[in-house]
């Protein structure tokens, strides 16, 4: 068989309960590891131009770490990826309150969310013609959170010999609710130091500019004459101290930005080329946006593998997803999942060797 999956013990909560590590690896060489406490891509070994491997995604060494404090590194996010202005939303007639844990908003699924959840994981064998994969489950009840009606979520994780991983996201309700189910997995292609001289390219024509509470106006503004036009490649670090408002509210990249493909459809949505290395990292997905972040809020408190402390701009995000706030504007692709409905999703992370971007 050319992909294995192997499961180990990564430690204990506070309850008792056990948190595994699963790791991922196919013929090629490259290595992802995952546990089943929230979900978290741990650490993703990829080859550079040289054929050396190298951890390319920010984390801790242990499940202590996790447990002390992590802003979301490389976990499931839910059950509302992102912002939702003022901690309340509006479905039905009925105005459900939630936590505000983001000054006044309500931030990646509250104080609780997928991220710091112990999922069920189970793991379907692969075959020499289709990857295994990693299967992850999670009941929310109704009330998780302040959100309406009994969530069923199943997550897979699939390492492919195209060097690809697969992320492939269903959900069920019983009641109709809202739903924002993203990966938030900081990356770093060089594998240290800061990621300003990485190239990106994001298949964007609009972004969602945002107030100075980081939550969408509601416009979708052109990219165009901005610093957040990347539809040709562009150094992270080149414009991101510009004196744009948008960049001094996000204190860098902070945004959504509407992807050019339809939604349901699985198409590029960003290019990422580390000069150095030669790694370049495609992200496709299903998804009508993604959350383009630059690591502006890490400062050097944490520290993460082998001693590592992650800087402002140590890492970057590309968070596949429905816009931040939607339910407050009513022309922004609809998060409501009514019951007998299915949500669906998926997003590929694809790694290559490149001599430009």
């Amino acid at each position: 068989m050319s992909f294995s999956i192997k499961k180990d013990h990564f430690g204990s909560l506070p309850d008792g309960r056990i948190a595994d590590v699963y790791t991922l690896e196919n013929r090629a060489g490259m290595v992802v590891r995952i546990t089943n406490y929230g979900g978290i891509v741990l650490s993703w070994l990829v080859p550079d131009r040289r054929g050396d491997l190298g951890d390319v995604v920010l984390g801790y060494d242990d499940l202590a770490g996790y447990l002390r404090k992590s802003p979301y590194l490389g976990a499931l996010v839910g059950r509302y990826a992102n912002r939702i202005g003022g901690a309340r939303f509006t479905l039905g007639g009925v105005e459900y309150p939630l936590e505000a844990n983001n000054g006044e908003n309500a931030l990646h699924g509250g104080r609780v969310g997928f991220d710091k959840q112990l999922w069920q994981a189970s793991v379907i064998e692969g075959t020499s013609s289709d990857p295994g994969s990693l299967v992850l489950r999670h009941h929310s009840p109704d009330g998780d959170e302040g959100y309406p009606g009994a969530l069923d979520v199943v997550v897979a994780y699939q390492l492919t010999e195209a060097q690809e991983l697969r992320i492939i996201y269903q959900a069920t309700t019983d009641r109709t609710t809202i739903l924002n189910l993203t990966n938030h997995t900081y990356f770093n292609l060089a594998g240290g130091g800061t990621v300003l001289d990485h190239e990106v390219l994001l298949h964007a024509d609009h972004f969602t500019p945002i107030d100075d509470r980081l939550i969408p106006t509601g416009e979708l503004r052109h990219v165009a004459g901005t610093p957040f036009d990347f539809r040709s490649s562009h150094r992270i670090g080149e414009r991101i101290e510009v004196p744009d408002p948008q960049l001094v509210y996000g204190k860098g990249y902070d945004h959504n930005f509407v992807l050019n493909h339809p939604p349901g459809v699985l198409g590029l949505a960003a290019r990422v080329y580390e000069p150095v290395s030669g790694r370049q990292l495609e992200v496709l997905t299903t998804e009508p946006g993604v959350q383009f972040y630059t690591g502006n809020f890490l400062d050097g408190s944490i520290v993460g593998k082998q001693g590592r402390e992650y800087l402002r701009r140590s890492g970057f995000c590309l968070e596949t997803q429905h816009f931040p706030d939607s339910p407050h504007h009513s022309h922004f692709p609809s998060t409501v999942l009514d019951p007998g409905e299915t949500f669906r999703s998926e997003t590929v992370f694809r790694f290559s060797i490149s001599s430009t971007a």
